[in-house]
């Protein structure tokens, strides 16, 4: 009887290994084939993501960045967000909040007064340049004619710089073109 169970216990453990527990290359393979159809779709959903961010113009861009909130308001208040929403392309210099805030006493206030619109859009204009200017695009001493008419210039030795102003954020993509962030307001030349 102790044979019995001798035999018919080895017999269990052969049929268990026969059975399982080891991985075949079957399993191998399609484990694999998971591991690359997740890999792809998280790509995918990356790929999504960014052309997400793009899909934005300038404008709901700007919106949604609550360090340009100043800029929107001015935009607004210029009568330029149509255009800034067209299909441009556009580059677009756009001043922080910080930089808004660092204008003489009282600029701001005077500037998104109704009456001062025309003056608003000149400034605004002048922070604008038709066409799809990346970073990469600048060189030092680069002229770029505004939408305004006046030209601004490109310096970047000591990082990019425009008319002085400090890019602090350079290449955000837009649907209707690209934004550099800069940390002050740049006026235009006076017209002669």
């Amino acid at each position: 009887m102790k044979k019995l169970n001798y035999v018919f216990a080895l017999g269990l453990i052969f049929t268990f290994l026969a059975c399982g527990g080891g991985e075949s290359k079957s399993d191998q393979s399609e484990e694999n084939s998971m591991e690359e159809a997740v890999t792809e779709e998280s790509s995918a959903v990356e790929e999504i993501v960014e052309e997400d961010e793009s899909a934005k113009d300038i404008v709901a861009l700007a919106m949604e960045t609550e360090s340009l909130s100043t800029l929107v308001s001015a935009v607004k208040a210029g009568g330029l967000v149509e255009t800034l929403q067209g299909e441009g392309p556009f580059t677009v210099f756009a001043p922080t909040n910080e930089a808004f805030a660092a204008l003489p006493a009282g600029t701001l206030d005077d500037l998104l007064k109704p009456e001062n619109k025309e003056k608003l859009a000149a400034i605004l204009t002048y922070h604008v340049v038709a066409g799809k200017v990346m970073s990469t695009d600048l060189s030092d001493g680069m002229k770029a004619k505004t939408v305004n008419g006046a030209e601004v210039t490109i310096t970047t030795a000591d990082g990019a710089k425009v008319n002085g102003a400090n890019v602090v954020s350079a290449d955000v993509a837009a649907s209707n073109g690209v934004v550099h962030v800069i940390d002050a307001v740049i006026m235009p030349p006076a017209k002669k």
